[in-house]
């Protein structure tokens, strides 16, 4: 027994040495396009989501968890925007509907994605892809436009709208090749915002490329400043964050594993152990807490006597005894300074010192009514609580 137990103890070590060094083993960069507020891998959103607040000074970013229907049937708000990066957009038979009324309420929608799903046939766009080392991107307008294209590469700008509606839609920006890439339709007060190029708002193209952050600047300035952003976590999935400490280990297959033989050599030990013989443990019972039991017996018997008097009295004993105990009082003449001395030390108000004072005064010495008993009661219950 005590060599199986010197096995499991090494057994143990070795799996938290193991641990610890797989946790502090360099994580390899993941290049998984989640596009998640989140995520601060090259693919993720995290730089755009935080620094929202200063391309849009005071304005209010508000995530939502929504389908489209869900966050545009029947809002009252008006005077927003509501962005969307995702990889695909997911939207329903009823969702342009009510995003064409949230936009005809004064809203602007800004969208980037790869795949425009049933809001691309809706709206009759497609989407197609130039796959290539680099790509050349300008604005439209000439304000925006640079005398040389913003240039991206890895892939980040390879996508464009192949076909749209050219009498609805506005071009705002194209690729070198003349392609369009960000869109704008417009719906009553309100403006519709598509872009081909969802990378193009990622960590990598903000931080990797010197022209990233001021095409997206650029690109999202099209939408007027208001009061409160959207964004759209529905879209990527990414509704709340795990912050349960076991996430270190599901976040890694080779601590997942560790954690798996760990739970195993816990049971085949617990399972080992169960074979041992034990002394039957008698079973004591605990003593039983009759407090309760006697404040009942005690308070039926002062109910049946009804002597409010003797009650009275007692409370008005034990109330000053805690006087002298707690705040140091002297209380064998309660006058106007005894008054004015509860008040201060007590912080209670001195209309409440004085009233108190008074009725133990209107007490002592004859019959106590329910009625009499019950405000005092009520007193010193109001002494407890506003006093310090």
């Amino acid at each position: 027994m005590r060599s199986f137990k010197v096995l499991f103890s090494i057994g143990i070590l070795l799996i938290i040495l193991y641990v610890v060094a797989e946790y502090n083993k360099p994580r390899p960069i993941d290049w998984r396009p989640t596009l998640s507020y989140n995520d601060k891998i090259p693919y993720g959103t995290y730089i755009l989501y935080n620094e929202l607040h200063q391309l849009f000074p005071g304005t209010k970013v508000t995530g939502t968890n929504g389908d489209f229907y869900d966050q545009f049937h029947e809002k009252p708000d008006s005077n927003t925007n509501y962005m969307i990066i995702s990889g695909y957009l997911k939207s329903g038979k009823y969702d342009f509907k009510e995003m064409v009324n949230y936009l005809k309420a004064g809203n602007s929608i800004f969208i980037a994605t790869n795949d425009y799903g049933r809001l691309g046939d809706t709206l009759k766009i497609q989407t197609n892809t130039k796959p290539g080392k680099t790509m050349g991107l300008n604005f439209t307008n000439l304000k925006l436009k640079q005398a040389s294209d913003y240039t991206f590469s890895n892939g980040t700008a390879d996508n464009y709208f192949s076909s749209f509606d050219t009498t609805k839609a506005v071009v705002l920006a194209k690729n070198e090749d003349g392609k369009s890439i960000l869109l704008q339709y417009r719906f009553g007060k309100g403006s519709l915002y598509l872009c081909a190029n969802p990378q193009l708002f990622t960590n990598y193209s903000l931080l990797n490329n010197q022209d990233g952050a001021d095409f997206a600047a650029k690109a999202l300035s099209y939408m007027p400043a208001r009061p409160v952003i959207y964004w759209d976590h529905f879209q990527n999935g990414d509704f709340m964050e795990d912050m349960s400490p076991m996430r270190v280990f599901f976040s890694y297959p080779a601590l997942l594993w560790a954690y798996y033989i760990s739970l195993f050599g816990l049971v085949v030990f617990i399972l080992y152990e169960m074979k041992r013989r034990q002394r039957i443990i008698p079973i004591i019972e605990p003593l039983k807490n009759t407090t309760v039991e006697f404040v009942t017996v005690v308070g039926q018997v002062y109910y049946e006597q009804r002597d409010n008097a003797n009650i009275a009295q007692k409370k008005i004993l034990y109330f000053l005894e805690y006087l002298r105990t707690n705040y140091y009082l002297k209380t064998n003449l309660l006058d106007q300074e005894f008054i004015e001395k509860l008040a201060q030390k007590t912080g209670i108000e001195p209309s409440l010192a004085e009233e108190l004072v008074m009725h133990i005064h209107y007490l002592k010495g004859q019959r106590v009514s329910d009625h009499e008993l019950i405000k005092l009661n009520q007193l010193i219950e109001q002494f407890y609580i506003k006093s310090r």
